[in-house]
């Protein structure tokens, strides 16, 4: 007969609670008994579990699911939930719980939602090991025990994403919402790196796809090649610069954008908008007078 196993660490740093990006609360494991139960009642905070071994029943939003081996299961703060263990082959599981104002956004990045509070992973060693490294770390504490507990959360919530997306992805994704994550990638890749000499054959090798293609896809679906949308991204950062930073050189500025040929970019910022960078500012700073 197995025997009941109860063990749980609490974050040692005091932090900013629900105010903090991200608070880990505490993490622990347990052999249940069987028919162990818990609830109904509500939480304040999300609790996440993963179940080692055995089975038992989690019940949400009045719907019952019967968990096993591989089954993590996501309480969400002030939802209504019990769950309780076989009665002949009762559950282990490890547990985590946290909040803080990111705590939502994260879950929902994983791939958590109101329909996927449950995930199953054959190989569920990996999210297990991550598990008991919060609770290993809140147990030997120190003075970073809270940022290190945060960042195994999300590495184990990335776990999740990786999972959740191969499940739902595979055999229902279309050429269409391929095309659309590919044009997503393309335009963050391009907002954060505009200031750096990025090229597009370095994007496309980051993003592990051929120039061509990833050129034709992106002109396809926005009209313009992505030199051109990173040229036109490059000029209207410079604008407001222009505006906004009197101190800075039309140089600088330049620069500042990812051109660091000062005459290219005078070039191109007359071809664009009729005027040459230093008239644009003369205008804007004569237009703020006259406003004044």
């Amino acid at each position: 007969m197995q025997q009941d196993m109860y063990t749980v660490a609490s974050n040692p740093v005091i932090s900013g609670g629900e105010q903090a990006p991200l608070n880990v609360l505490f993490a622990g494991e347990s052999q249940t008994k069987p028919l162990h139960r818990l609830g109904p009642k509500v939480y304040d905070f999300y609790l996440m579990h993963i179940v080692l071994e055995g089975k038992g029943l989690f019940v949400c939003d009045g719907e019952k699911h019967e968990l096993r081996a591989g089954h993590t299961f996501l309480i969400e703060p002030e939802q209504l939930i019990s769950y309780e263990s076989d009665g002949a082959e009762p559950w282990r599981y490890r547990w985590v719980a946290f909040t803080g104002q990111h705590s939502a956004a994260l879950v929902s990045a994983a791939g958590f939602s109101a329909e996927q509070k449950i995930v199953f992973t054959s190989d569920k060693r990996r999210a297990g090991i991550l598990f008991r490294r919060i609770y290993e770390t809140f147990r030997l504490g120190g003075a970073a025990a809270d940022m290190m507990a945060a960042g195994y959360l999300h590495l184990l919530l990335a776990e999740y994403k990786s999972v959740l997306q191969a499940l739902s992805g595979s055999p229902l994704r279309t050429a269409q919402a391929e095309g659309d994550r590919l044009l997503q990638q393309v335009v963050h890749y391009l907002t954060t790196q505009y200031a750096h000499p990025v090229s597009i054959e370095q994007m496309a090798e980051s993003l592990g796809y051929n120039r061509a293609y990833l050129s034709r896809l992106f002109k396809q679906r926005t009209g313009v090649s992505p030199v051109s949308f990173l040229l036109k991204l490059r000029i209207d950062k410079a604008r407001r610069m222009l505006r906004e930073r009197p101190e800075l050189t039309i140089e600088q500025i330049a620069a500042s954008v990812g051109l660091q040929d000062a005459l290219y970019f005078s070039k191109q910022f007359r071809r664009l908008h009729g005027q040459s960078p230093t008239a644009y500012r003369d205008a804007m700073r004569s237009l703020g007078s006259q406003e004044r």
